[in-house]
């Protein structure tokens, strides 16, 4: 009996000395932070915040884009999280080397760790959470509330279930052949929509990550930078899923990118970048949104021949309605200027029928039973 305590006295110890070690758990992992590191110990980054205005040259890597027990203390999710961040740490080795040629496989795994990464990080799991301090106020009901770590988990845990909804998209890998570097942040996966930003039609209408004309941007490193694209809206000329830049002005495009994303701190693996982070900062400044979404709420105003006409109203009432109708819309705008590299495609399309659904990509919408949608030329 004394020795059946002593094991599990030792057991229970084990276990927090396990969770202690695992405590500091990363919204934006470490292996992809020491990609821009300063020193060859991969120990520190070169830290921007946009809120101060102010650069620290030597930024412990360890405590950037973290908190205690961000994923829970069950460790479940952190655990599941290592062998995916070891591959990718693997795979950007490999992608450095001159001679790689992009295949399928890698592909798919860059788009799956871009999505991973836009799911996990806090700016994301914020966003849940004042939706869903949204939907309580307008509904009453407290189920409804979300904490961070509940929205985090739930938003991960969504993973599996949304990831085929970028296999479509192409992606070709960017070489920056310039002195001016990729900066990095502390939300780094873009997504964003040139034609939806830049087409009347769509003015209207949000988009998301199954919407005609999607553009995702992850910095892989200084020098490298992945792009998943709609190729029924877009054209990347490349060559074994390369893309070589020679112009700095097209870097700068996919940095505003990275500046008007993040939440507080740009990074980048240079300490002498402060001039240029200043550069950056001050061209989306006027532009970057305060909140990255709005909710919008309508309620039942009137019935007519079956027809039911709602009113939108500022804010959630407190008095009750027969009915009413939430809706969360994100906020984006488009950068100062686009990267030449994304041309038009010459006959491009998009898909839609007329609807508040949007405009889709046709292979999404094959995947719908909602009829009615036709091609739309998108020039």
């Amino acid at each position: 009996m004394a020795l059946i305590s002593a094991s599990c006295q030792n057991s229970k110890y084990l276990d927090k000395v396990i969770m202690a070690s695992n405590k500091n758990q990363h919204y934006v992992p470490q292996c992809y932070l020491k990609n821009f590191s300063v020193d060859a110990s991969k120990a520190s980054i070169c830290l921007y915040n946009m809120d101060r205005k102010k650069v620290v040259k030597v930024a412990p890597i360890k405590n950037q884009c973290s908190k205690n027990y961000f994923y829970g203390e069950d460790l479940e999710l952190e655990k599941a999280l290592q062998p995916i961040e070891g591959h990718f740490s693997a795979m950007v080795r490999t992608i450095e080397k001159p001679s790689y040629v992009l295949n399928d496989k890698d592909q798919a795994f860059l788009k799956h760790f871009w999505l991973l990464q836009y799911l996990r990080t806090e700016a994301a799991s914020r966003r849940n959470v004042e939706l869903s301090e949204g939907m309580h106020q307008f509904t009453g009901v407290t189920e409804l509330k979300l904490g961070i770590k509940d929205a985090v988990q739930h938003s991960m845990r969504s993973f599996s279930e949304i990831k085929h909804v970028v296999s479509d998209l192409k992606v070709c890998l960017v070489k920056n052949n310039t002195h001016t570097d990729f900066i990095t942040s502390d939300d780094p996966a873009v997504l964003t929509n040139r034609w939806h930003l830049l087409d009347k039609r769509a003015e209207l209408q949000s988009f998301g990550l199954s919407s005609a004309g999607c553009l995702l941007f992850l910095p892989l490193s200084p020098k490298i930078l992945m792009v998943a694209y709609d190729n029924d809206v877009y054209s990347i000329p490349h060559k074994n899923g390369w893309v070589r830049i020679k112009n700095p002005s097209d870097i700068d495009s996919f940095n505003y990118l990275q500046a008007l994303n993040c939440q507080a701190n740009l990074y980048a693996h240079r300490v002498d970048i402060e001039i240029y982070f200043k550069h950056v900062h001050k061209q989306v400044e006027n532009i970057k949104p305060e909140r990255r979404h709005k909710i919008i709420y309508a309620i039942l105003n009137e019935e007519q021949n079956g027809t039911k006409i709602f009113k939108v109203i500022d804010s959630p009432e407190t008095k009750e309605h027969t009915e009413a109708l939430m809706h969360c819309q994100p906020i984006y705008v488009a950068p100062p200027t686009w990267p030449r590299i994304i041309k038009w495609r010459p006959k491009g399309f998009v898909t839609t029928n007329d609807t508040g659904i949007g405009f889709i990509r046709l292979p999404r919408v094959q995947e719908m039973d909602t009829k009615g949608f036709y091609k739309l030329r998108i020039r």
